[in-house]
């Protein structure tokens, strides 16, 4: 049997850049903002070495597990130098349950991964509080997650988000391309912001420097470049799920609009030999984009590629439910639009 050497000794684990004191208060700090994310199927309670999610396996004759892994990006950059963290967790939670959602999975639970320089207890369970919030928003579970402090290798003040989510669907139920047809409609749902997708670029354009997140966003508006880009994202996944209940399978897929715009996920609904027409005149466009258009200045080609440019959610969807799908979505407070449509084609997003 070995033995831990009787020394005195005044080296610490904080010394070296951890301090297990203060990742014990960021726990203790969040129990109530985790708290409000329960749902009936989880079993313990924060703390525990992994967390526990029952399944209501009588639920589904023959359930597809669903899971996602995403960050915030750049993004958190602009909350770091503003010292805000409010929203980015709900930005973080959208980017996972929104893609869950595309193939028709209902998200169940989410972990959420926190690395930073130095542990501010107050200020991550500000950022915790924030994921909290886009869980409840999302009617998800917040699971669990890690915190890692990485004295001597981040900076004090760095720090990254990046989370896990986990969904399921009945396999009959499955959204996806090879559902999509010639002549099905594409509806919108609209972004009021750029959600957390284009940031290198938007910072570049925007915010070169600290001292340019406080100027105006754009000409007449009433609030500074910081705000709008810490604008937190909409989460689509209720809404989306509303939809599927509503219009079973004639909702047939769904282009979850991030990093690659609106040309880069739209043609991920599409099988090989239809394309995707999508009349931008028919969604309104912030005027954020224009303003990163005019400051860049950037091609409206690069702004498609990148951007929303507006329309944060896609669906593909059988042209004789329309207008239910409209009603749906509206009764969700989401001004869905009629975008465009599906034809025969090459494989591509057609913009006009």
């Amino acid at each position: 049997m070995s033995r831990l050497l009787n020394l005195e000794g005044s080296m610490t684990y904080a010394q070296a850049g951890v301090s297990i004191d203060a990742g014990d208060d960021v726990v203790h700090r969040i129990k109530s903002a985790v708290a409000r994310t329960s749902r009936a199927e989880i079993l313990g309670g924060l703390g525990g070495f992994s967390g526990l999610f029952a399944l209501d396996s009588a639920r589904y004759r023959e359930p597809v597990l669903v899971a996602s892994a995403d960050g915030v990006g750049t993004k958190l950059e602009v909350a770091r130098q503003l010292g805000r963290y409010e929203s980015v967790g709900i930005d973080l939670v959208a980017m996972l349950v929104d893609d869950l959602v595309c193939v028709g999975a209902e998200p169940l639970f989410l972990l959420d991964y926190v690395a930073v320089g130095a542990v501010d207890p107050a200020q991550l369970a500000v950022l915790i509080a924030g994921v909290a919030e886009g869980c409840v928003q999302a009617g998800v579970a917040l699971l669990g997650g890690e915190t890692a402090e990485h004295g001597g290798v981040m900076k004090p003040d760095d720090l990254d988000l990046a989370g896990f989510a986990v969904g399921v669907v009945e396999r009959s139920r499955t959204m996806g391309p090879e559902r999509v047809r010639a002549g099905d409609v594409l509806i919108g749902l609209p972004s009021p912001g750029l959600r957390s997708n284009g940031y290198s670029l938007a910072r570049r354009v925007l915010a070169p420097d600290a001292a340019a997140l406080a100027r105006p966003a754009f000409a007449g508006a009433t609030h500074s470049v910081g705000e709008e880009l810490l604008r937190p994202s909409v989460i689509y996944a209720p809404a989306v799920l509303a939809l599927r209940d509503a219009l079973g399978e004639d909702l047939h897929a769904a282009a979850h609009v991030t990093g690659g715009g609106i040309v880069g996920n739209v043609v991920r609904l599409l099988p090989e030999g239809l394309q995707a027409l999508i009349d931008m005149d028919t969604f309104e466009t912030p005027e954020i984009f224009f303003e990163i258009q005019r400051r860049g200045p950037v091609s409206a080609d690069e702004m498609v590629r990148v951007f929303n440019c507006g329309l944060g959610m896609t669906l593909a969807l059988g042209a004789s439910r329309v207008d239910e799908a409209l009603d749906v979505a509206r009764a969700r407070d989401l001004d869905a639009r009629v975008v465009g449509v599906v034809r025969e084609g090459e494989r591509e997003v057609v913009i006009s």
